[in-house]
């Protein structure tokens, strides 16, 4: 499945320069309106490889590595080993940058129960997820190549340790085009501290820019150069567009240049936003009830506002939103990352999960929450670097949920060993998540491919396998 020949020349939404607004005033953007859907879009809705249950995705992505330890994946063991190292050969030949392979093991640092019908044992961080126990899929045999951040967060988020490949939005929009006009297809959104993977996690990479996130950006206008500049009259802007628009159909017909089509796309895009894009924003409409249930200030940026507000998008016909929450690095005080940042995220997490449900949108929105590794179950403690009672970069076993979409509710997947060290039942591999994703929307990850530099690319690469056992 390969719509587009390759291409060098990349021309973003981000570059506008001035602001394109008023411009569904004039004519061009009616007969737009009217036009029927070709070949000739590249946003156009496409057939899927079979029916998907899933139609958007919400990828809760907690970057930096929440403790699984702490929250997922309960070690007794740990708690009686405490102070002694872990036995050698457990660890293997690992190497960590920050401990040494006989640091001491460390418990875990809150309490765990089991909730739901389906037992799902979660700790006492997360008292919201419990109260959806039975709709989430927890699994719990993750693994992963990649020992740092930012290339654990570009593998998770576009199959390659290094910049340049296409992220899994940008791959799920080139499969399936987009179901709104009105919004971009694929919205990144981004709380708490910078993200070491940068603005490559959401990059169409090699793919056309038009399949490219859009960042929205938590205050102020959620996009920047969209409103119209000061001093041009809505006509001029409209004659302007629409002298724009001809040119570069003409050179499109001429060169068929998948960047040209994105070009156009851009700016009927800026243009549409002026409308869309503040109706999206404004929290006016949602009841006292529903802001409660999210935690959310309508009038401050925050996760749970990020969270209410990819709800919005999909129900506006978003294909994928990302939300980048960091801040879990912990090599320090775990407890007290674990304990802050699941009270900005909990909350508004399993809101989004019940919001979803209740407005009967869950089982076709995807729902997955999860980091770019786990955490070591040896402690860091470094006086030099001001670290005392943390846990060091963990790619051997961590944890993931997911919800809705096609994925089997109110189930554990896979388990590790006693001192949550190595995987042992079920292992999921990064790729094997991205394969199981792009199959709830009805894409085979091995069919979905765009040839670039003499071959034939894909998200998974040459690697993965859905995970049949947790797709209902």
């Amino acid at each position: 499945m390969n719509m587009f020949s390759p291409i060098a020349r990349r021309f973003c939404l981000s570059e506008l320069t001035s602001g394109l607004g008023a411009f569904a005033l004039g004519g061009l953007l009616c007969d737009h309106a009217k036009a029927d859907v070709t070949s000739t879009d590249p946003l156009a809705v496409r057939p899927s490889h079979f029916p998907g249950k899933a139609k958007a995705v919400i990828h809760l992505f907690m970057a930096g590595a929440p403790s699984q330890l702490e929250m997922f994946d309960n070690k007794p063991m740990l708690t009686e080993l405490s102070g002694k190292p872990l036995p050698p050969s457990v660890i293997g030949g690992q190497r960590y940058a920050f401990i040494q392979p006989d640091a001491a093991v460390m418990g875990p640092q809150f309490e765990f129960s089991r909730h739901g019908q389906s037992g799902a044992e979660l700790s006492s961080a997360l008292p919201h997820l419990a109260s959806i126990a039975d709709e989430i899929c927890l699994i719990k045999s993750m693994h992963t190549d990649q020992f740092n951040h930012a290339p654990a967060q570009l593998l998770m988020n576009t199959g390659f340790s290094q910049p340049g490949r296409p992220s899994i939005g940008s791959w799920l929009l080139y499969g399936l085009g987009s179901e709104t006009k009105e919004l971009p297809s694929f919205v990144v959104m981004s709380t708490g501290d910078g993200i070491s993977g940068g603005a490559s996690l959401w990059s169409s990479g090699f793919l056309p820019t038009v399949y490219t996130g859009v960042q929205f950006r938590s205050q102020g206008p959620p996009i920047l150069n969209v409103s119209t500049p000061a001093g041009v009259s809505n006509e001029l802007q409209s004659e302007t567009f629409s002298l724009i628009n001809r040119l570069n159909k003409h050179r499109q017909e001429a060169v068929h240049d998948p960047e040209i089509a994105t070009r156009i796309a851009s700016f009927e895009m800026a243009a549409r936003l002026q409308m869309s894009a503040p109706a999206l924003m404004d929290l006016g409409s949602e009841t006292a009830e529903t802001l409660e249930m999210y935690g959310c200030d309508p009038d401050k940026p925050s996760f749970a506002r990020a969270c209410l507000l990819a709800r919005r998008m999909v129900e506006r016909g978003v294909r994928y939103v990302s939300i980048f929450h960091s801040g879990w690095d912990a090599h320090g005080n775990v407890k007290g990352n674990v304990a802050n940042n699941c009270m900005v995220t909990d909350q508004a997490s399993a809101a989004l999960v019940k919001d979803l449900k209740q407005r009967s949108l869950l089982d076709e929105t995807l729902v997955l929450w999860g980091g770019e590794f786990g955490r070591t179950p040896m402690v860091e403690s470094n006086a030099a670097l001001g670290r005392a009672q943390g846990r060091d970069h963990h790619p051997q076993a961590f944890t993931v949920w997911m919800a809705g979409g096609g994925i089997r509710p109110g189930m554990t997947l896979g388990a590790t060993d006693d001192f949550g060290f190595h995987v042992t039942e079920n292992p999921v591999h990064i790729y094997d998540l991205q394969a199981t994703l792009m199959h709830c929307l009805g894409l085979d990850h091995k069919r979905l491919t765009f040839h670039h530099a003499g071959r034939d690319f894909r998200l998974t690469d040459v690697h993965g396998e859905s995970v049949s056992a947790i797709i209902s």
